[in-house]
């Protein structure tokens, strides 16, 4: 190669690297999806929020954008209407949703489930228990979020044929179209798109205790 032209090529592979860096930052790359949930590489506290699009109880696409966030949000992940242990979180997290929302904080619960069962998917009990509080829940049937915070995972088909054998409603979740898992997580944002607070536990029945969440909003708001 002649010398003149290493400068060049130089030049471009190191901006071609910089744009794959950022991509997988902000969640434009592709995210492997580990075989099972104890092997998923999760973001955590220190890295940038990822971008990606989910769609609202309406079916209209919803997008986060880190990088153009106003205030702080709690992003919420789990399985679907159809997991008890879900409709116990939600029902739990109520107690502190309102807190959140006065200071300044937004909640968005991230659910697998298609748009038309985001809400009519709960548990009775549960929509009654979050009936009024000042959140958005959004569904990532497509998985993107899931993918882009590290947290996707592989449904096994005894899985999802057990499911579905109890008349668990899974057409269009993430589980029947794209055979992919989210393992039940907790991000806190900064209204800067940096993540400060990460709770991720591969068994779906350990979940972070609302006053936890509280605490962890409370530290975050108070540094920005």
């Amino acid at each position: 190669m002649p010398h003149s032209l290493l400068p060049t090529t130089l030049a471009l592979v190191l901006a071609s690297s910089l744009v794959c860096s950022t991509a997988i930052r902000h969640g434009h790359a592709d995210v492997p999806i580990a075989a099972t949930a104890g092997q998923v590489t999760p973001l955590q506290a220190g890295d940038d929020a990822p971008r990606f699009t989910v769609r609202t109880v309406d079916d209209r696409p919803f997008e986060f954008d880190p990088l153009a966030l106003e205030r702080a949000a709690v992003l919420i992940s789990f399985r679907g209407g159809w997991c008890p242990y879900c409709n116990l979180h939600l029902s739990e997290l109520r107690h502190v949703v309102p807190e959140l929302a006065d200071m300044g904080i937004d909640v968005l619960f991230l659910s697998g489930d298609r748009p038309g069962l985001l809400y009519a998917g709960l548990a009775r009990e549960t929509q009654e228990d979050i009936a009024g509080l000042d959140y958005t829940i959004l569904s990532d049937a497509d998985a993107q979020a899931a993918m882009a915070l590290g947290i996707a995972f592989e449904a096994s088909a005894a899985a999802i044929d057990r499911l579905r054998d109890k008349g668990g409603d899974i057409e269009g979740s993430s589980m029947a179209r794209q055979g992919v898992l989210p393992v039940p997580s907790v991000f806190v944002v900064d209204a800067g798109g940096r993540i400060v607070f990460a709770h991720v536990n591969a068994d779906y029945k350990v979940r972070l205790a609302a006053q936890d969440l509280l605490a962890a909003a409370t530290k975050a708001k108070a540094a920005d």
